[in-house]
């Protein structure tokens, strides 16, 4: 794999979870609740480290919830950054579900995200652009 240089910050963040009994509902699915909060997690982390700034979550835009998780599922969690303003960020986010014993993977729930960066006094800060064209792996 080449390396990618250290002029072309980051655009991708990818988080594993285990979904366990107390993350879910009554139905033995994941809580929507516990999915935003992961969600949220991979923006900031996304948008920290792109930007290598503080940021804070702005909005989160639709969020579809399109196939239930369930207990038991490991929830591979992507966040990438995929808009670039001056300040602000806005992530795409992307829960998977896979079951662990056949290997099955299913998008379950997609959103997006706007972080902005903030300086050191907490005022909105610039952020690099987004680069037009980023090396594959």
């Amino acid at each position: 794999m080449t390396p990618i240089p250290e002029t072309i910050p980051p655009i991708e963040v990818r988080m594993a979870e285990i979904v366990f009994p107390n993350h879910t509902n009554h139905l033995g699915t994941l809580f929507g609740g516990q999915a935003l909060a992961w969600m949220d997690k991979a923006a900031f982390l996304a948008a920290a480290r792109y930007s290598r700034r503080t940021v804070v979550t702005a909005r989160s835009d639709q969020v579809d919830f399109k196939l239930p998780i369930r207990i038991g599922q490991m929830v591979e969690t992507v966040g990438r950054i995929v808009e670039v303003g001056r300040s602000s960020m806005k992530v795409e986010v992307e829960l998977i579900a896979e079951d662990l014993h056949t290997g099955e993977r299913k998008l379950c729930t997609r959103g997006h995200f706007v972080m902005i960066a903030l300086d050191a006094d907490g005022h909105p800060t610039s952020v690099p652009s987004l680069p037009g064209d980023i090396p594959g792996p």
